[in-house]
């Protein structure tokens, strides 16, 4: 039986997660279990690393915003939201392997939302945190590729 509701939302959030051209230099997945949390699987290579042989920056705010925005967007089912700000604490430098990005709403759910994400390396210790707001874009979710509500 194919999903409905809320689940149907969720099911093509993770569809435009996995469509988005960005994604084609890492490897990961979205999983949207319930309103308000998301939770992306990367595995990161040499590719992602700067010239002192660990991740870049850049890996660590793509992982954090999309956990945080996907989180937040679990909560709008028909618009796209924009980040308008993120603010980053990097705690620990990563290296190649198994990284999960945990994203939680935190507030908001009108206008503008505020979501945070953590960063867990393989060793279940947390390396990075970060907090961003979302606001509410005029693009309808419906019209995006890869949004495909069951």
């Amino acid at each position: 039986m194919p999903p409905e509701g809320e689940q149907a939302h969720f099911r093509a959030l993770e569809g435009l997660y996995a469509h988005a051209p960005i994604n084609r230099f890492f490897e990961s997945s979205l999983r949207i279990e319930r309103e308000g949390v998301a939770t992306i699987r990367f595995t990161l290579d040499e590719r992602h690393f700067h010239a002192a042989g660990a991740a870049h920056g850049t890996s660590y705010f793509k992982m954090l915003d999309d956990a945080a925005f996907y989180a937040c967007n679990s909560l709008v089912s028909d618009r796209f939201l924009l980040t308008t700000a993120f603010n980053l604490l990097f705690t620990k430098p990563l290296g190649a392997g198994p990284v999960v990005a945990e994203g939680r709403w935190v507030s908001g759910r009108r206008r503008v939302l505020v979501g945070e994400a953590r960063l867990v390396d393989g060793e279940g210790e947390e390396v990075a945190r970060g907090t961003g707001t979302f606001m509410r874009s005029r693009i309808p979710l419906a019209g995006l590729p890869g949004y495909v509500p069951a």
